[in-house]
């Protein structure tokens, strides 16, 4: 009982100290002081959480794959978001290409024309071996296409995902307050801290 009270003493008068001693600070430095606690207070200000910003970014994305990570300022996902969609692109435009000149070579043979006559781009290559030739090029081709439809979806995904992320609250905000409290069913004081944390 008397070593809390003593306690309770000593966090006072430290307290009570430390607020005569802000006290008699001159006038340039407590102007000073208001200074540096202005710019701290708007350091930690933040902005307004807008509920619609993951939306627009989606939304941007879909439009133009890239300008959803560009409406989030993440500059530099936007060639990771074309290479993405862009080499899938490119495979299924070379892919029918090369399906195109397979089946056309098989149809030539088909017409009546002998397999390593004038014009036949494939002589060493049997009419199975075009026929397998486009099944693989068919399988490659839809594969590439559904590869770039995913990475479509992914960059529409990964704006609305980025711009939720942007307002998360990180900055530390954090207070911890001693407290005094009377107990009235004891008779004594309660000495403590508070931890406090603001999402």
């Amino acid at each position: 009982m008397l070593n809390k009270l003593v306690y309770s003493l000593l966090l006072s008068f430290f307290f009570i100290s430390t607020a005569h001693a802000q006290d008699e600070k001159t006038s340039d430095e407590v102007s000073t002081d208001m200074i540096v606690v202005k710019d701290t207070v708007n350091l930690n200000k933040r902005d307004p959480i807008n509920i619609l910003a993951p939306s627009k970014a989606a939304f941007y994305s879909a439009i133009l794959p890239g300008l959803g990570q560009a409406y989030n300022k993440k500059y530099w996902k936007i060639p990771l978001v074309y290479a993405a969609i862009g080499i899938p692109v490119y495979l299924y435009v070379k892919n029918d290409q090369d399906y195109q000149l397979y089946r056309d070579a098989y149809k030539r043979r088909l017409s009546g024309f002998p397999q390593a006559s004038e014009g036949d781009p494939f002589p060493n290559i049997t009419n199975d071996g075009l026929i397998n030739a486009q099944k693989q090029l068919r399988r490659n081709k839809e594969l590439a296409l559904l590869i770039a439809i995913g990475a479509y979806a992914l960059n529409i995904i990964d704006a609305n995902v980025d711009a939720h992320l942007l307002q998360f609250n990180v900055d530390e905000d954090l207070s911890l307050r001693p407290h005094f409290k009377y107990n009235e069913m004891e008779n004594n004081t309660n000495l403590g801290l508070t931890l406090n944390f603001k999402f």
